[in-house]
């Protein structure tokens, strides 16, 4: 499963796209130049329990170790991930 971004200096999503329909997105909004906010993560219906947002905020993760950003989850899921996952501490803005 590929995982898509789409962004700007301001804001961005991390996609997945499934027979050209998209089953799931997680937003970001830069918070100055070194970190980002992520604050929403969507799996649409019928797709929860595959892992779906646990690849969302991988790519997020790589996205920031590739820019050296920091990365601030407001997003309960985002979140709670980041609470799962000891190996994301890097980039985790505290």
């Amino acid at each position: 499963m590929e995982v898509k971004q789409n962004g700007n200096e301001k804001n961005g999503v991390f996609y997945i796209e499934e027979n050209g329909v998209q089953i799931a997105a997680m937003t970001y909004v830069f918070a100055g130049e070194t970190k980002f906010i992520i604050d929403h993560t969507r799996v649409n219906e019928g797709n929860e329990g595959r892992g779906i947002g646990k690849l969302l905020v991988k790519a997020a993760v790589d996205f920031a170790r590739a820019r050296q950003l920091k990365i601030l989850p407001l997003c309960p899921f985002a979140k709670a991930v980041f609470g799962k996952t000891p190996e994301y501490n890097d980039v985790l803005f505290s």
